[in-house]
Formats: structure tokens, sequence, C-alpha cells
């Protein structure tokens, strides 16, 4: 028995309904279903992401930070900001690999969640 990948990250939310065109529309992650106003779950790649008010465990604006990989990450970023998204730090080389560089960059959600930006450029 052995951990195969991450299923699903809940990422805490004031308002769902606020919150969710910023996963959806700016990030461009598909839309699963709401089971609830409060509770909503979209997909990005093979990983689930729920969306949701405090349960007990988490505070809003303070969650882990998930970084979403992404191609031409600098016209992704800047996308998102005519989008409405808050920007943090623009992309920028992070690490040079063997075989590719690796660049980061910094979104904030509307509750103020740091969203990573990330692309390795080979």
């Amino acid at each position: 028995n052995k951990i195969i990948g991450l299923g699903q990250l809940a990422i805490t939310v004031k308002d769902v309904q606020l919150s969710l065109p910023f996963y959806t529309e700016v990030l461009g992650l598909q839309f699963l279903f709401a089971p609830t106003g409060q509770l909503a779950f979209v997909q990005c790649g093979d990983t689930r992401l729920m969306l949701s008010p405090p349960q007990g465990a988490g505070e809003i604006g303070k969650n882990s930070i998930p970084y979403f990989k992404t191609t031409e990450i600098e016209q992704f970023y800047a996308k998102a900001l005519e989008q409405g998204a808050l920007g943090e730090r623009a992309p920028q080389l992070a690490a040079q690999m063997p075989d590719h560089q690796l660049w980061i960059g910094f979104l904030k959600d509307p509750d103020g969640n740091l969203i990573g930006l990330m692309e390795e450029k080979r």
C-alpha cells in the first residue's frame, strides 16, 4: 500500500459563490458540482478542489498554497490580472535545473489565499 496521488485539496473561502468565478473563469478550472450554495468542487488535472467556508479547520485566507502548473506563465499571469485577480508576485525564475528552468509567480484569490503558478520551461 502506498499513496498514489493527491485526490482532493480543500480551500477555505468566505463565500463560495464569490470565489467560484476566480477558480473557474480566471484560473480556467472545470466546475464539477455544488451540492449546496456554500460548497463547490472544481477539477484541476487529476486533483479535485473543494471550496468551502471553514469546517472545523483552516482560516479564510490562510490555507496551504496550491501551485498550479501552467504554460506561458507570464501571459497567464497578465491575463489573470486583466480578469481582476490580485497580483502578489510576477512570475520569475526560481531555479535553474539541469534540464529546465522553474518559474514561479503568485496571485491572490478574492479571500486573499495565496495561489502559486509554476512553469517548467524546457
